[in-house]
């Protein structure tokens, strides 16, 4: 069977040949990005070549099709830029202003209340109570007002062929939003998201779509872009899958005089115990089983640093984006989001 795409998606090529190619991967233009001086990389013109051969290969895609929706590709300077100094490269006392803001909780208690049905919905089916689900939404769109500027194509076109860091996870990428392109009811021309290539709402990447998006409010299709239902039973679906255990912590602060480096490490993974970590000379600021296992997380603050636990619901979390400050910011603007929508409900 030869795939073809939704042709409507899809500007007609000028020429049925490889010349389409050479002519039109072109470096993205300054009315979408800062100008660069920079040429467009020649791996990145090879390496579209050389996807398109592989993915009529491997998926049956007809190459006429491949080689019209690939010519809309442009290299973008600005999203190697971005990757090179991500928001997660700045200290934690810059980083969660960024996030934890007066802007983020207020949109937070009115999203919720708006969507409460569907949360609770999502909260029954797949255990991860409202307020992780609306701060994850938050932290990555503003609740779905800011979805990125970047063509998800150009962004992962560029990243897969011109990124040596990641290209062989952003080449899987690219692959997926292929398949998801021809899958979903999704207009290449016109979908942007981040500099990474996330994709809607709440900015799953398009491997992450194909897997854990759910078609949440019944009507047929898992539309991540402007359905607000399938945003939400997707973020939960996500979690749940990735082991969210309904109403254990999340994370707790915790404290020490010193002696605790050694507990510091890159896994994210919980490894410690609380007996392992209090002989050490690290408390925590509530009473916990001794035999619960947690990961110890060190964060700037500024003039000094904070250590918290973090719990394997506080791991499930960093699935979603594998960095103890997003999870950080996560939780923490969850937790001001449910305590000022009780306190006005009082």
């Amino acid at each position: 069977m030869r795939v073809r795409f939704n042709v409507r998606h899809i500007l007609p090529a000028c020429m049925a040949s490889l010349m389409i190619l050479s002519a039109s991967l072109q470096a993205e233009p300054a009315s979408k990005a800062k100008a660069s001086a920079k040429p467009v990389p020649k791996e990145y013109k090879q390496g579209i070549s050389k996807f398109i051969s592989e993915m009529s290969q491997k998926h049956g895609f007809e190459k006429q099709s491949l080689m019209e929706l690939m010519s809309k590709a442009s290299y973008s300077q600005r999203v190697v830029d971005s990757m090179n100094s991500p928001y997660e490269a700045k200290p934690w006392h810059v980083y969660r202003p960024l996030f934890v803001t007066e802007e983020r909780i207020k949109g937070g208690i009115e999203f919720w209340n708006k969507h409460a049905d569907i949360l609770k919905r999502a909260e029954d089916k797949y255990g991860v109570p409202p307020q992780i689900i609306v701060a994850t939404i938050g932290v990555e769109t503003k609740y779905g007002r800011f979805m990125g500027d970047h063509l998800v194509l150009d962004a992962l076109t560029t990243l897969a062929f011109t990124y040596p860091k990641r290209q062989r996870m952003f080449r899987k990428q690219l692959e997926s939003y292929i398949l998801l392109l021809s899958e979903e009811d999704i207009d290449p021309a016109n979908t942007h998201g981040s500099y990474a290539g996330a994709i809607g709402k709440p900015q799953f990447m398009p491997g992450s779509y194909r897997a854990y998006a759910v078609d949440f409010n019944g009507d047929g299709r898992r539309d991540l872009l402007k359905n607000t239902a399938d945003a939400i039973g997707s973020v939960a679906n996500y979690y749940h899958t990735h082991g969210w255990r309904k109403g254990e912590l999340v994370t707790i602060q915790a404290k020490s005089k010193g002696g605790y480096k050694q507990h510091l490490n890159s896994w994210l993974k919980p490894t410690n115990t609380i007996t392992e970590l209090r002989k050490s000379g690290v408390e925590a600021s509530k009473q916990l089983p001794a035999h619960t296992r947690c990961n110890l997380i060190e964060l700037d603050a500024g003039t000094d640093d904070e250590l918290w636990f973090g719990f394997h619901n506080f791991y499930v979390i960093t699935r979603y984006n594998t960095n103890n400050q997003y999870a950080m910011a996560v939780y923490q603007l969850s937790q001001k989001i449910l305590e000022q929508r009780k306190a006005e409900k009082i």
